[in-house]
């Protein structure tokens, strides 16, 4: 079997984890956490070059704990996409705030910027852009229309750990970033995921929220949850660290065959393969492909499904065709998000990560040599 994607973890990691063991220590209420958590802390500061990270124990709870510190409250509205995680939206929903649902773009499947501006109100309070797949949305876009309507901006960059858009790393660009370490990221801690910011005031406020509202003891001061991050899991984030650079690299080399693999195929099948522009560079945390018609992607995916291979469709159904939230949001009508529902009706993700050999790439390929005649 060939998954779609699987994390890479070898002796070092393993390693760490025992001395964790050894030394009994699993987790710290301390304000800063435990000491593995703040080293692991240091390591993505440095290699995110921002001044601020909290380390959490999900992307959700990134994504939740910066819209609490950002204030974000009932009867508030935050914009996002719908073709996305459910977590995304969930997010918001459990600060007690309405999820708006934005078109994506049809070349990279990000939040439309111009979507964006059709959907601000008074009640909007903050955007909260996806970059899906590892695909950079359009930063500086955002980031002027949320100064030019006073709104805040959190990334969810918890697919795109070593993204770059103009040379900055995906998440601190907005006024806060969230990252995921879910098993199958770029970069894994099990489960877990951190925030990032270089507002001081706003890191403060998140070593509350993180450790149920508190600064010494039993002094709750707002409202927060236990969303700490395991020293077990901080101890597998170390190990990744030292070996993120190198497993991004992989990714890269991985899409580069599938790429030049399925190139032919581009305007004899009308494939739509991923594109890097000049201002931004992928990390190559999925292998996205859209096809013109959508029989010829249901074919290719059960092909290579027969061939053990893990091509998945993300996100089937996108949140606002979910049974939740296609309910209980008046912004759910197919007419409002084109984009979003052609997507979800034409794209395949494809496996790229590290552990991915040549002859798996191969085996992809022939798969799509098979059956595109």
């Amino acid at each position: 079997m060939i998954p779609i994607n699987k994390p890479w973890l070898d002796d070092d990691a393993k390693q760490e984890v025992l001395n964790v063991l050894d030394e009994n220590a699993l987790t710290s209420p301390a304000k800063n956490g435990g000491k593995r958590v703040q080293a692991f802390e240091n390591l993505l500061k440095s290699y995110l070059k921002v001044k601020h990270v909290i380390a959490v124990n999900s992307g959700t709870s990134a994504i939740h704990a910066a819209l609490l510190s950002l204030g974000i409250k009932p009867g508030d509205e935050v914009l996002l996409p719908s073709f996305t995680f459910v977590a995304t939206a969930n997010s918001v929903v459990a600060t007690g705030a309405k999820p708006v649902f934005v078109d994506i773009n049809k070349n990279d499947y990000t939040i439309d910027v111009s979507d964006v501006v059709k959907k601000i109100n008074k009640n909007t309070k903050a955007i909260l852009p996806v970059h899906l797949y590892g695909h950079p949305s359009d930063m500086d876009e955002i980031n002027s229309i949320a100064k030019d309507n006073s709104l805040k901006v959190v990334e969810d960059s918890c697919q795109s750990l070593g993204s770059l858009y103009d040379q900055k790393q995906t998440g601190i660009m907005g006024n806060l970033g969230c990252f995921s370490f879910y098993a199958s990221k770029v970069l894994t801690t099990g489960e877990g995921g951190a925030i990032v910011t270089s507002d001081d005031d706003l890191y403060e406020k998140l070593l509350m929220i993180r450790n149920h509202g508190m600064v010494n003891g039993y002094d709750t001061e707002i409202f927060g949850l236990n969303l700490r991050l395991p020293e077990v899991s901080a101890a597998i984030g170390i190990a990744q660290m030292r070996k993120l650079d190198k497993m991004l690299e992989m990714r890269k080399t991985n899409a580069k065959l599938l790429f030049d693999g399925l190139k032919k195929f581009e305007q004899k099948c009308l494939l739509t393969l991923p594109y890097e522009p000049e201002n931004k560079k992928f990390n190559w945390y999925l292998f996205t492909i859209g096809f013109k018609e959508n029989s010829q992607r249901d074919l290719i995916k059960n092909a290579l499904i027969k061939e053990e291979i893990g091509a998945t469709v993300y996100y089937d159904p996108p949140i606002h065709k979910t049974p939740y939230y296609s309910h209980s949001n008046d912004l759910n009508s197919d007419t409002f998000l084109s984009n979003t529902v052609w997507a979800w009706n034409h794209v395949l993700s494809l496996p790229v990560h590290p552990l991915i050999t040549e002859a798996d790439i191969n085996k992809i390929l022939k798969t799509f040599e098979n059956n595109l005649q």
